[in-house]
């Protein structure tokens, strides 16, 4: 397969408040920025390449009960980082869907924090290992997949 994924362009109600928790909470640097009326973005990236593009023209929140995005999922270094942001998260007052770091199933050494945006947008942060140990919030299903 020669595709792979790109960035990510999310739709927010509130730019400003968006862009404040995926800059100032996640660490992603702005890029570039639109504020004309009626056609306000961000742009969003790691240091070297572009990330996330945040769009407002949604008027409502995130609704899971609809087609597209199920969930954005971001990679950390190592299991110590993954505690670091829930630490910066929830100083920050976000909403978890579990509490603490989470193993991806039962038995997992993967997993992560699982989480949501100023909009409800459903968000996880994890690692491939490190989550040795830690509780899965269901034995049948991945921890990803129903939050």
């Amino acid at each position: 397969m020669t595709l792979r994924p790109g960035h990510t362009g999310l739709n927010v109600t509130d730019l400003d408040r968006s862009l404040a928790f995926y800059r100032d909470v996640l660490g992603f640097s702005l890029i570039g920025e639109g504020k004309e009326e009626g056609r306000r973005y961000a742009f969003l990236g790691d240091g070297e390449r572009l990330v996330l593009t945040l769009w407002q023209q949604a008027e409502q929140p995130y609704d899971g009960g609809r087609a597209g995005l199920h969930h954005l999922a971001f990679e950390a270094d190592s299991i110590e980082r993954v505690r670091e942001y829930e630490t910066a998260l929830r100083a920050h007052g976000t909403d978890f869907a579990h509490e603490g770091v989470v193993a991806h199933s039962e038995g997992a050494a993967s997993g992560g924090i699982f989480f949501h945006d100023p909009d409800g947008t459903r968000l996880e942060i994890s690692v491939p290992t490190g989550a040795e140990g830690a509780p899965a919030p269901s034995q049948s299903a991945p921890t990803c997949g129903f939050f």
